[in-house]
């Protein structure tokens, strides 16, 4: 009966279809024109594409994107969190709101953990219209509630929309692995998440579209208002716009280093001459299809995303480079990885070492498979925390840096993009989205910003050696141009001890 009560408080009543929304197919904007006339001048088919490596551009694109939309902004992520970037990105989405822009906010539910009334302010704006991806609907008033409603769901709640996308007027797309919040943008002193986004422009755009209709539209998107007793009223966003523009203006008085580190890349070249600047080339994009949430235990191949990246794995003959924040292979991708090495594809491999993860649990997933991956002739690289060390991939600055990027290079021809690990929790478990590139000249800088994360200086790299008559495995290094092996993995013992632990229990398949 306790826990009976507990799920009861704030639990919401049945669920009313929503009413269907549609990316608007042409829409009659000038950003719209601006795309499709660079795309006439192009190969048919071909989308534009342009890199987005560092936290502070990054951030700039988002806001530019926001700031050119006339018709509509569709905006999908799987973690916001509360901070300098999210309020200004927020300003401005109420500012497009304001000048009739219809802006859909899609985000999956542990964005709103304890949050439900405050976004949904958000959608007392008659333009904006808000959605949480698959939520729990029964005991949200609280994070102890909230948990224990997760965990009796367990075999769905676990499955999250990992999706991170935002899209202008179905012409100009943003993809990759950030989410939104101050460590995704280098503006928080605490820790910067290294990532790659993908800005695409034309055909590409109107796919991503096509996608997010389809998550939008889906069983599991549940407007927000459905979990409030009554609904915000519109005085309660008036007085959360003057809550944000008094915070932006006292962060910016309080820190006007951070601040201006944020918004610099605002005062560089405009929107239309990065336009001016893409890249193009025939691109595809890919996700994961919104039932997968839904499937019971594995779900079909014909849902996943990697079904359709199968023919790319497949087909590299020559060199593959592999960057995953989180990398738990599985034996598969061990029995892949080798077969491929076997054959003579040089295999790199960029992911983050014990002591600079944000989620020492998924290190102990990957750590039993080094010494077979480098038995197979695969080179592995582990991201080292370095609070000080500057680089274009960003992987410096004031705050320490994680690896959170997620990208595929093959054979220096092809080169994948967006939200996807290589690991079973995106494989199997979560929804994704990316897209495949078809360019030497794009696949090549990833590869070339790979090449910039596994120096010496910012990366070790992990080798197989005989030590006192037997192989072990070692940490190589490079400390003021001084070479230096570590013969003891580099981490604190509660990193240890956590990586040793989801090894204990059997977390794997989980990660």
């Amino acid at each position: 009966m306790f826990v009976a009560a507990l799920l009861l408080v704030g639990c919401a009543g049945p669920i009313t279809p929503a009413p269907p929304s549609y990316a608007l197919s042409n829409p009659d904007s000038g950003l719209a024109q601006r795309v499709e006339a660079l795309a006439a001048e192009r190969p048919a088919g071909h989308s534009g594409f342009r890199l987005l490596p560092l936290s502070a551009e990054a951030f700039a694109a988002r806001i530019r994107m926001i700031r050119a939309a006339e018709n509509t902004l569709d905006v999908q992520y799987y973690i916001v969190h509360d901070g300098l970037s999210t309020r200004a990105l927020i300003d401005e989405l109420l500012k497009a709101a304001d000048r009739g822009v219809r802006v859909r906010l899609l985000l999956d539910d542990t964005a709103s953990d304890g949050s439900d009334y405050q976004i949904a302010t958000l959608a007392a704006h008659p333009n904006i219209l808000i959605r949480v991806f698959n939520p729990l609907h029964v005991g949200r008033s609280n994070v102890f509630t909230r948990s224990l409603g997760r965990l009796l769901k367990l075999s769905q709640q676990h499955r999250r929309m990992h999706n991170k996308l935002m899209l202008a007027d179905s012409s100009l797309a943003i993809v990759g692995g950030r989410n939104l919040g101050d460590e995704y943008f280098d503006a928080d002193k605490g820790l910067n998440f290294t990532d790659i986004d993908l800005l695409g422009a034309g055909p590409v755009a109107r796919q991503l579209a096509t996608s997010f209709d389809q998550y939008w539209n889906h069983d599991l998107s549940v407007p927000i208002q459905h979990f409030l007793r009554r609904p915000p009223r519109v005085s309660a966003l008036d007085d959360a716009r003057r809550e944000i523009t008094r915070y932006l203006e006292a962060e910016r008085q309080r820190d006007p280093k951070r601040y201006h580190h944020l918004t610099a890349d605002l005062d560089d070249a405009p929107l239309a001459q990065w336009l001016q600047q893409l890249t193009w080339a025939p691109g595809e994009a890919m996700w994961d299809h919104p039932d997968k949430i839904n499937a019971p235990g594995i779900p079909d191949e014909h849902l996943l995303l990697t079904t359709r990246l199968q023919p790319s794995l497949e087909a590299v003959s020559r060199e593959m480079t592999l960057i995953s924040a989180y990398f738990v292979p599985t034996d598969d991708g061990v029995s892949y990885l080798t077969r491929q090495a076997d054959k003579g594809v040089a295999i790199r491999i960029l992911t983050n070492s014990l002591e600079a993860t944000d989620v020492p649990l998924v290190h102990g997933g990957y750590a039993p498979y080094r010494r077979p991956l480098l038995e197979a002739g695969v080179r592995l690289f582990e991201l080292r925390r370095q609070p000080d060390q500057e680089a274009s991939y960003n992987l410096g600055g004031e705050s320490e840096s994680s690896l959170h990027s997620k990208a595929a290079v093959f054979d220096r021809q092809e080169v994948f993009l967006g939200s996807l690990n290589f690991d079973p929790r995106s494989i199997l478990w979560n929804t994704e989205v990316g897209v495949l590139i078809e360019s030497p000249e794009l696949a090549s800088e990833v590869q070339r910003l790979t090449l910039e994360g596994t120096s010496p200086s910012v990366s070790y790299e992990v080798r197989l050696v005989e030590v006192d008559g037997r192989k072990r495995l070692v940490w190589i290094a490079e400390d003021q141009d001084r070479r230096k092996v570590l013969l003891d993995e580099p981490g604190g013992a509660w990193r240890r001890f956590n990586a040793w632990f989801s090894q204990m229990i059997g977390l794997e398949r989980m990660l």
